[in-house]
């Protein structure tokens, strides 16, 4: 078992212990531009290696109802588009005006990324990782996985397995 010397004794750590946080490891260069599937998506700027940890999805933490209000706030103030992600069955980060680049990832039925939730001194985090290898300027996509609902909303992937909607 590798240990680390301190003063006179010695500090023993397990080798997992080793591994670095995901967040201390240098995101990923992204860049938006206008997207074929909708609006504006992000790119990845640089290759990208399966596993690798790309962005965090930064932006407020609201409570769901919380989210509920503001999101039909944003509606009739014709905000358009609204960025929220779902944290837990409580809690939503809105992106929408104070969030970064990750809320441009658009939804795809054969994504290049997977969302993680994950914990970071105690505070929950939205971080994509690459499923498998991304090449520079290919466009970040990730499953939205929206619930059933009968209000269909068209999903414009272009995938070979598209599922027609993204609920």
């Amino acid at each position: 078992m590798p240990f680390l010397r301190r003063g006179l004794g010695e500090l023993r750590l397990r080798p997992e212990l080793l591994s670095v946080n995901a967040l201390t490891h240098r995101a990923k260069a992204v860049r938006f531009a206008k997207s074929l599937i909708h609006g504006y998506g992000l790119f990845a700027a640089e290759p990208v290696e399966a596993g690798d940890f790309v962005v965090e999805y930064v932006g407020e933490l609201l409570r769901r109802l919380v989210s509920d209000v503001r999101e039909l706030s944003y509606v009739r103030q014709g905000q358009g588009d609204s960025y929220m992600f779902r944290l837990n069955s409580d809690t939503v980060i809105d992106a929408t005006r104070k969030g970064a680049v990750a809320r441009f990832i658009n939804h795809s039925c054969e994504p290049n990324v997977v969302a993680r939730v994950i914990s970071v001194d105690g505070a929950p985090k939205i971080v994509f990782y690459a499923k498998a290898r991304i090449e520079a300027a290919e466009e970040l996509t990730y499953d939205y996985k929206f619930e059933f609902e009968d209000d269909k909303i068209p999903c414009l992937c272009g995938a070979a397995s598209c599922r027609g909607s993204l609920n």
